[in-house]
């Protein structure tokens, strides 16, 4: 009897369809099955200050305010905008991201409320998130003018993409770049490891979770790389982010 009737709740919580938003203090946030990262971001409110922060680094390492054209590259869910919003205000920001079901949520809960902020699927391959799309290489090209931004931002994105492609969007950076604008990302970096590695045994995680779980970079490999691109490291952190990713920070040469 107890058996059966834990079967019909289970069923009966099937049919009732899941909120695909939360609301805290005035922002709407995905729901916590929707947020990347580690499990401690489904805490609305630990959801909500990293957001915040994210925004205030950005206002305070790279000078970003209400004239700032940004690009998000992996806007995901929209953690960056929802932070954006509380602490910046309205500005010029894109937000880019292969995997279609969060550009459909961003503009839906954002993108309506705040028409300077806009989101954008593109269809560029991810074995992770994307694995039907198209190939990333030397002639790919984002949607932005010539010197027509002024930060670029990407968080936990390289560290789930290839070396090519990352080759690839760090040329594109350079020609979209104002001559004062910056570059902020996040990945695995390390000293006395191979150039680069995919989901390398026994690091980050005790077993990686599908393809390009984590991408590793030997640190002097990864500056020459951007170096290539035409950029320049301005600052790094390593191990200060999420997972224990290092925090890069790039200009123009």
């Amino acid at each position: 009897m107890i058996g059966t009737l834990r079967r019909v709740l289970r069923a009966a919580g099937r049919l009732v369809p899941r909120a695909d938003h939360r609301e805290l203090d005035g922002s709407i946030l995905p729901p916590p099955e929707r947020r990347w990262c580690g499990p401690e971001f489904r805490d609305d409110a630990f959801f909500l200050r990293s957001a915040e922060a994210e925004a205030r680094r950005l206002v305070e390492r790279l000078g970003c305010g209400p004239r700032t054209r940004l690009l998000e590259v992996g806007c995901g869910y929209g953690r960056l905008p929802i932070g954006l919003l509380r602490v910046v205000g309205e500005l010029d920001y894109l937000g880019v991201d292969v995997h279609r079901p969060s550009v459909d949520w961003c503009r839906r809960h954002l993108g309506r409320a705040h028409p300077a902020f806009r989101f954008a699927w593109i269809d560029a391959e991810s074995a992770r998130y994307n694995p039907g799309g198209r190939s990333i290489g030397p002639g790919f090209r984002f949607d932005r003018a010539d010197a027509g931004t002024d930060l670029v931002y990407l968080y936990s994105v390289f560290s789930h993409m290839t070396e090519g492609q990352l080759r690839a969007y760090l040329g594109e950076f350079a020609r979209i770049l104002a001559p004062r604008g910056r570059v902020f990302f996040t990945t695995f970096v390390e000293e006395g490891v191979p150039p680069v590695s995919v989901n390398p045994p026994g690091y980050a995680f005790a077993r990686p979770a599908g393809p390009l779980h984590v991408v590793r970079y030997e640190r002097s490999h990864l500056f020459r790389i951007a170096g290539e691109a035409g950029l320049a490291v301005a600052d790094f952190t390593h191990g200060t982010e999420t997972d224990g990713q290092s925090a890069v920070y790039l200009a123009r040469k």
